[in-house]
């Protein structure tokens, strides 16, 4: 139960969902099946339609804005409406087509979000080419190439793109040498975008369009591959049209105005390029591209853009939000735009501290007398991405909803866990030219298996839905062989480190306890000591008494409310290495990768179960321990 604080229980502002009349069923082995009473409305045989429709019908609103890429980065915005890019659209596509390329040849996207970036990917998903969008990481990052090079084995793409050819060019030289490569900033033999761009569109783009079948592959999303080879999941017309259809009825306010996003999500991860630049496409609304990143020190162009946009429906992520929290706190003409007609607020990647949460809500109680509902649900690259959501207030919990219309949900047995697995339009046909782990990711009902755990909020009243109860495959065993669930226990230690932490990974696979490395929010914790300088570097920061007290405190009382060894963490170690996605420990999302943090920080976890102790190690001071409390030096 969160602590309840004045605006816990303040009103909502009034937003139209949708229905949550669902039908359960409890089978005789176990599995409980669960779907939405109302039906998945029709919805357009290809993604490109709303283009052609919105051109047609609203010519001259904004779809596509940014700043203007060699212009000011406040108070201008450089604008494509929906008959501009479906004009541009149909120039490249011709050009796509003049070369051939296709299934076998397809095209890959190498570069960060902008105009030229979703042009292009419109054009093939318009002419029925595939195309692969991909983190520019793999090429600005990486001194071998080694996971473009596994790309170009696995894919074979015609053409790659990327936005400068001197930024892009030796990665795409590297990996890619048979492949034409195009850049908006042309040079070193780069084929420039323009180009592809003058063509004259003929009837060939027509018969492209209209040959396009519900079941063809319009993009390739390749996973991050941190428990391995990337996989290609395939998404199709049918998986791209389904989903956003499946959105809209989850929140039919999308469709009583054109929705506005200001949005920073990366194009080549699901929940930006899939879910959200959908949502605007689908609706005929406007997508303003914010150049900001979700880090304190990266978050003001975000904070600029959104002084000057008013969001309807804003999606982030919770280190994206806890970074535009101060700003929203001080800046009251950030407040007014930001809350002017904002309906909805969407968070992913990662559980949403109650700290952050709960600040948010203030922000908005005090600013406009109301809270704005703040929602989540599951994402799911292979499930187009949102097979469930939520539509009801979630009081701060980790509620991920209901299916969607037409999602056929299975709550699975796995060990003593309910796993959910989805059948319906929005679930992938598998995985690009792996037909094992395509085999392996279903059951043998056809159910795609999600690896996540959930739970009912209220078994007696399943319109209710089901709450995050982690990962599988992050769960382990301690020596004693009970089970440690690892999502769930992370949210509570979360909860009771809140706001001294920004987040934190769970430890001891095969160990006699349960540790956790902590990743400090250092703000937060710089406040509790005013001897310590707002530059005061991370080791000065957990060094300070008054911070380690205030670890020390919350562990105690963390372990003290524990029910046994599988949820009792007892020891922390303070990392003072931040997590970032250089090192691949932070993923596109902004949210951790447990496997990576393990892995990479294997020094660390062992300090955890060392007797005794390291100093820096921070122990529980419980009476089942023998090792005292000792520094977080």
């Amino acid at each position: 139960m969160h602590q309840r604080d004045p605006w816990f229980d303040a009103p909502i502002r009034p937003v139209r969902l949708g229905p949550s009349a669902c039908e359960v069923a409890h089978d005789s082995d176990g599995n409980i099946r669960m779907r939405l009473a109302e039906p998945l409305q029709r919805y357009p045989r290809r993604y490109t339609d709303r283009l052609v429709q919105w051109a047609l019908e609203r010519p001259e609103h904004v779809f596509l804005a940014r700043r203007p890429p060699h212009g000011p980065q406040t108070g201008a915005w450089e604008t494509l409406s929906f008959a501009d890019t479906l004009r541009k659209v149909r120039a490249i596509g011709q050009s796509l087509l003049d070369r051939d390329l296709g299934a076998e040849r397809p095209v890959m996207i190498l570069s960060e979000n902008d105009f030229d970036n979703q042009l292009l990917a419109l054009a093939c998903t318009h002419v029925g080419i595939p195309y692969v969008p991909v983190t520019p990481a793999y090429s600005l990052l990486s001194q071998d190439h080694a996971k473009l090079k596994f790309l170009n084995e696995r894919v074979r793409p015609g053409l790659v793109y990327a936005s400068s050819a001197a930024a892009y060019g030796r990665a795409a030289r590297e990996a890619f040498p048979e492949s034409e490569f195009v850049a908006s900033e042309a040079g070193g033999g780069a084929t420039p975008f323009s180009t592809l761009q003058g063509a004259a569109p003929g009837n060939a783009v027509d018969a492209a369009y209209d040959a396009i079948r519900p079941e063809q592959v319009a993009k390739l999303m390749f996973t991050s591959g941190t428990t391995g080879e990337p996989k290609g999941v395939m998404l199709t017309q049918r998986m791209l049209c389904s989903n956003r259809q499946q959105v809209v009825q989850a929140m039919p306010f999308l469709l009583d105005e054109p929705p506005v996003l200001v949005d920073w999500l990366p194009w080549h991860h699901t929940f930006g390029g899939t879910n959200n630049l959908g949502i605007a496409l689908y609706c005929g609304g406007s997508y303003y591209l914010d150049p900001g990143k979700p880090m304190a020190e990266a978050v003001q162009p975000s904070v600029d853009a959104l002084r000057e946009v008013s969001p309807t429906i804003y999606y982030n992520t919770p280190g994206g939000l806890a970074a535009l929290l101060p700003y929203l706190r001080d800046d009251a003409q950030l407040r007014a735009r930001f809350y002017e007609r904002l309906q909805l607020l969407y968070y992913g990647g990662a559980v949403l501290p109650a700290h952050v949460w709960a600040g948010l809500d203030e922000v908005a109680v005090k600013h406009c007398g109301e809270r704005v509902l703040i929602v989540s649900g599951i994402g799911s690259t292979e499930c187009g991405p949102v097979p469930l959501t939520t539509g009801r207030d979630p009081r701060r919990e980790a509620i991920v909803g209901l299916p969607v219309a037409g999602v056929e949900l299975k709550l699975a047995p796995v060990n003593d866990k309910l796993e959910l697995r989805v059948r319906g339009d929005c679930v992938t046909p598998g995985y690009w030219n792996d037909a094992e782990r395509s085999a392996a990711a279903f059951d043998d009902e056809g159910y795609f298996c999600l690896g996540d755990a959930a739970s009912f909020v209220d078994p007696t009243h399943p319109e209710r839905g089901l709450r995050f109860d982690g990962r599988i495959a992050e769960n382990f065993k301690l020596s004693s062989g009970t089970w440690v669930h690892a999502g769930p226990l992370r949210c509570t230690a979360l909860a009771a480190f809140s706001p001294l932490v920004q987040d934190l990974v769970i430890a001891g696979s095969g160990e006699d306890h349960v540790g956790a490395l902590v990743f400090p929010d250092l703000a937060a914790c710089r406040a509790l000591d005013a001897a310590l300088a707002a530059d005061a570097p991370a080791s000065e920061v957990v060094a300070s008494p008054l911070v380690r007290a205030a670890f020390q405190q919350r562990l105690d009382a963390l372990a003290a409310g524990a029910t046994g060894s599988s949820n009792r963490v007892r020891r922390i170690v303070a990392e003072t290495e931040p997590a970032t996605l250089d090192s691949g420990e932070m993923t596109a999302k902004a949210s951790l990768s447990p496997v990576v943090v393990l892995r990479r920080r294997a020094a660390a976890v062992a300090e955890l179960f060392m007797d005794p102790p390291p100093a820096r190690v921070l122990c529980a001071n419980d009476e089942a321990l023998t090792v005292r409390c000792m520094s977080l030096n």
